[in-house]
């Protein structure tokens, strides 16, 4: 699974309309990628190049991908050519320019409308998203920078360029980004209107590790997937997301905001921070129960014999939170209880006793469930007594049911009283 984006059918791209602009750049085969993952997402491509683009790749290149035509200057003169470009710029619900020439993005800032795709720009009345692709020195031309500032201040999104090896062998700024990252800020364009939007929620993720020694910790086999995965699904539904995460190799969900923690201890202090006022609380992640009451400062040698190392109680963060007053705790706090035995049983405990509005249990001895897996089989307990049990999937599809259950609780308590 990637945490950069995630090609299911509950994502903001599914039934969407993207335009997709091809210029005149060697990157012009990562735009194919980019087309055939735009459509497994669920998203409508229409693919028009420039007469540039065709130098570089074909339209039955897109055609082959996408199921659909893909569009090129021709196509503006002849047949309805004169209403082609109105078609598709009312059509799209957003417009992705990638890769996007120094020469397009010019027209683009000027508003020069020479070719289709300039004159379906400015045909178009959704957002605009530029990915800039071209060789050293070009992108940092005052010109270039004026041309891109132009745009961004009409609300343009420009992703990019990244540094790298370019065409002409030279190093340097210009290589148009990858394609998954520009389906996540794709993602977060069209998720502006998601249900989730104008909420603020904080999701915790992995597993935290309390030191024995400087080389040596106690920590647990959580690897933060379903963390992040909630993290990406609550932003694909248009919130503000904020994610506290233990040590993990996993790559940041695009539009987040990141809080690194290592202890239980510096999880607790996170979360007290940064859950104030929020509107939801998802706690995935997989604190230590126990620490080392007296960690050892320099590396504890074998020759030294068996050490004893003796534990104590890490604090309890869901509990902490519970002893809050209602006013100083999220609205809607979300638990997750990890078992391998008794599990609803031990899952309605800590719902009623951490005074929580959702709990997600799962049996992590299960096949396929758990730690360290792409899929989960969990049963959601609720606190009006409410349970379901989800069948095995992946972890993208549990954080997408557990998503919907979250929007649904914040909408029962803003109907409430008082």
């Amino acid at each position: 699974m990637s945490n950069i984006t995630d090609l299911s059918t509950h994502g903001p791209l599914l039934e969407k309309t993207v335009l997709l602009g091809v210029t005149g750049s060697i990157a012009a085969y990562k735009a194919a990628e980019l087309a055939s993952r735009l459509t497994q997402a669920g998203a409508r491509v229409d693919v028009i190049l420039t007469q540039a683009a065709l130098q570089f790749i074909t339209p039955l290149t897109f055609q082959s991908v996408t199921g659909r035509k893909a569009y090129i200057d021709a196509d503006l003169w002849g047949g309805e050519g004169h209403v082609t470009h109105i078609g598709l710029g009312r059509a799209g619900d957003v417009l992705v320019v990638a890769p996007a020439s120094a020469n397009t993005i010019a027209k683009l800032a000027h508003g020069i409308g020479d070719n289709l795709l300039s004159v379906t720009a400015l045909a178009a009345h959704c957002p605009l998203l530029i990915a800039p692709a071209m060789d050293a020195g070009m992108y940092d031309h005052p010109a270039t920078q004026a041309n891109v500032e132009t745009l961004r201040q009409r609300g343009a999104s420009i992703i990019g360029p990244a540094a790298g090896h370019l065409a002409s062998g030279l190093v340097g700024v210009g290589r148009m980004v990858e394609p998954a990252e520009i389906i996540a800020h794709l993602s977060l364009i069209l998720a502006r209107s998601g249900p989730l939007a104008g909420h603020r929620v904080v999701v915790t993720a992995g597993g935290t590790q309390e030191p024995i020694d400087p080389v040596r910790m106690i920590t647990n086999r959580s690897s933060g997937k379903q963390g992040y995965a909630l993290a990406q699904a609550a932003l694909e539904a248009g919130a503000q997301v904020t994610l506290i995460s233990a040590p993990t190799q996993l790559p940041t969900p695009v539009g987040s905001r990141r809080v690194d923690v290592t202890t239980t201890e510096d999880m607790l202090r996170a979360v007290l921070q940064e859950s104030r006022g929020a509107d939801a609380l998802l706690m995935a992640a997989a604190p230590a129960d126990f620490r080392p009451a007296d960690p050892v400062r320099q590396k504890i040698k074998k020759d030294s014999g068996i050490p004893q190392v003796v534990l104590e109680p890490t604090p309890d963060i869901l509990s902490t939170l519970a002893a809050q007053a209602d006013s100083d705790r999220p609205t809607v706090v979300v638990g997750f209880a990890a078992e391998t035995q008794n599990l609803v049983d031990y899952a309605s405990r800590k719902l009623s006793a951490k005074r929580l509005d959702l709990i997600v249990a799962n049996d992590i001895s299960a096949p396929g469930a758990g730690f360290e897996v792409e899929t989960n089989r969990v049963t959601l307990l609720s606190a009006q007594g409410g349970k379901e049990t989800l069948p095995l999937m992946p972890k993208t599809e549990v954080a997408a049911a557990i998503i919907e259950r979250l929007v649904c609780l914040l909408e029962q308590k803003a109907l409430r009283p008082g």
